[in-house]
């Protein structure tokens, strides 16, 4: 059963409610692949293994009796251990949590779970997800499936890693600066940051309210563009208890070949902040190539205004002096002396005259980013500067990461999907970026792109 492994979760769906395949099968195919990938990632940190197999008699038992389904009936996944889950330990990567046992799901786990997913288990993560690499003082790092000896990203290392080497058929992640993004990126896979707003991020580690809360959001990876629409549509919608989240209806993802004739794209290979690589330059020229030969209108522009990026950025992470961050800790349980990000404590708080200046600056950056599509109808450009780096220098000059984080800052869906690799066999991913609530563009033009790249591609473990 180990070619299911590599099937995308739609193909798998199918075959399970069609009776090709059991939830066991796959969920056996899954286990056992973490057992012989997972001792050289360490990407799974809590395991759910006798209590997954349950899940799947119990889903067999379902369709064998004709019960209702959901989509996703059967499925093994994962979870980033952002996210809390009722039976099993979430720690958000902080040591104050090391044995928590939260009292009830994350709203996106109990959608996951109703529509029929089975959790294996949890994925690594930085602190409270606050890293572009992911380690953390309870499990050290997760590596580079395509290389042991460089970083997967972050925060959504771990899921993104297992993703990419088969261990799961999807995961779900949080992006504040690029950590859906980023690991896709690194990994090989697809992920999409959905518009902010879209997804619940009820009992997550950065939930709704505070200084992020319009900068993180909730979305899924996988290994297909495909799935990413399909698990969306089972994340997105209020919950009830998110503020954020509005009642706007999902447009369907197109895969007809012919979705995208006339579309307007604009893409560029350097945000004239950090040069990238000559390979990554040319997998977007690539990519928009592909989308040209689809029917696009294709043009080469650099959008006014992401020069702003890394000030904005930076001043919203750091404005109230870390105290936000201290508060998290705080109610997590963890000292200040054990947590990863204790140097925070030497920012100061900048004044209320300078607060209201910066969220004006936000608010009037957002407006003006938006006249970008008056004459174009997505974006298309790089993830990063640069492919993963190493372990030993996780952590890129910050301008590598601003084509991800200019996107947090308006708010805007993106998808990733593998579009190349590197000379040094590294993936390479491109970033799709579209108006607000138009996830379907983003999706639609990464899987026109996916069709001509071949997407992911199994590493060599």
């Amino acid at each position: 059963m180990t070619e299911w492994i590599w099937e995308s979760v739609v193909d798998c769906a199918r075959a399970v409610r069609e009776r090709r395949v059991s939830s066991r099968e796959l969920v056996e195919a899954a286990w056992a692949q973490i057992e012989r990938v997972n001792p050289a990632l360490n990407a799974l940190v809590t395991a759910r293994h006798e209590a997954s197999l349950r899940d799947a008699d119990e889903a067999d038992r379902a369709l064998r009796s004709g019960d209702p389904i959901g989509p996703l009936c059967g499925i093994p996944m994962t979870i980033k251990d952002s996210f809390d889950t009722c039976d099993l330990v979430t720690t958000w990567g902080t040591p104050g949590r090391a044995r928590f046992v939260p009292k009830r799901d994350a709203t996106v786990v109990r959608r996951l779970r109703e529509a029929g997913a089975v959790l294996l288990g949890k994925t690594n993560t930085p602190e409270l997800t606050l890293s572009f690499h992911t380690r953390n003082a309870l499990f050290g790092d997760t590596r580079n499936p395509y290389a042991l000896e460089h970083s997967p990203g972050g925060s959504s290392g771990g899921a993104a890693a297992l993703v990419a080497a088969g261990g799961c058929a999807f995961d779900v992640g949080s992006d504040t600066g690029g950590s859906i993004r980023l690991p896709a990126h690194f990994c090989g896979i697809a992920g999409l940051r959905p518009t902010s707003g879209r997804v619940p991020r009820t009992g997550h580690a950065i939930g709704a309210g505070g200084p992020l809360e319009r900068l993180t959001q909730v979305g899924p990876l996988a290994r297909r563009v495909e799935d990413l629409a399909l698990l969306l549509d089972v994340l997105a919608g209020p919950d009830g208890e998110d503020p954020s989240i509005a009642p706007v209806p999902l447009r369907p993802m197109s895969m007809d070949p012919k979705s995208c004739s006339g579309l307007r794209v604009r893409f560029h290979t350097d945000n004239g902040l950090a040069t990238p690589t000559l390979e990554t330059r040319a997998a977007v020229v690539s990519a928009a190539r592909a989308l040209e030969g689809a029917g696009a209108i294709v043009t080469e522009g650099t959008p006014a205004g992401l020069e702003l990026t890394p000030g904005l950025f930076a001043r919203l992470m750091t404005y109230d002096g870390g105290a936000w961050i201290h508060r998290l800790l705080a109610s997590a349980g963890t000292l200040q002396e054990d947590s990863s990000l204790a140097h925070l404590r030497a920012l100061k708080p900048t004044t209320a005259a300078d607060v209201s200046d910066l969220l004006e600056q936000w608010d009037r950056f957002r407006s003006e980013m938006l006249g970008v599509f008056d004459d174009c109808d997505a974006l298309l450009c790089p993830v990063n500067a640069g492919v993963a780096p190493p372990l030993e220098q996780p952590e890129s000059p910050f301008l590598a990461y601003t084509y991800t984080t200019a996107y947090n800052l308006t708010g805007w869906p993106a998808a990733v999907v593998r579009a190349a690799g590197s000379p040094e066999g590294l993936p390479i991913g491109v970033q799709v970026v579209a108006p607000p609530w138009r996830e379907d563009l983003c999706l639609s033009l990464a899987w026109q792109i996916e069709a001509v790249s071949g997407g992911h591609v199994p590493p060599r473990l």
